[in-house]
């Protein structure tokens, strides 16, 4: 008669062992794949995106064509993509941004008008950046930079 209470004892152990062990194995499995390969894509299109607002205010920049002097246009840029830093460049007439991670970044080239003689400079996503657009004698010069 005393080892009737051991039956709904070991059968309540047995379903807590089960429901930890399924608890494990989904954890494991979304920090082993699913979690890192979404915060990639979602990394892949804020990159994009960003890179797009930022060439779209470069762009917007520039003075417009018979004005003469330089200008300054606060640069929006988030600190973190996918939790890291990265660096906003311009080459030649392309922005890129360089991230850390292999399958997050971009480049898009830029539409300038002719006058735009030269697109350089590199900015640190932690850093406020500024895009300064100078009258230089062959034309205007693009420069994204700290503030």
């Amino acid at each position: 008669m005393a080892d009737r209470a051991v039956s709904p004892v070991v059968g309540k152990v047995l379903e807590i062992g089960l429901v930890l062990l399924f608890v494990a194995t989904v954890t494991g499995a979304l920090s082993g794949g699913v979690v890192p390969g979404a915060r990639t894509a979602a990394g892949g299109e804020v990159a994009d995106r960003t890179l797009a607002s930022a060439a779209t205010t470069v762009e917007d920049g520039v003075p417009a064509a018979g004005r003469v002097g330089s200008a300054t246009t606060h640069l929006d840029l988030p600190d973190r993509i996918r939790g890291e830093t990265y660096t906003l460049r311009a080459d030649d007439r392309r922005l890129v941004l360089d991230h850390p991670h292999p399958d997050v970044g971009a480049s898009h080239r830029l539409a300038l008008p002719a006058r735009v003689v030269a697109v350089r400079g590199a900015v640190a996503s932690d850093d406020p950046a500024v895009v300064r657009v100078t009258q230089t004698d062959d034309g205007l010069v693009v420069e994204v930079t700290t503030a």
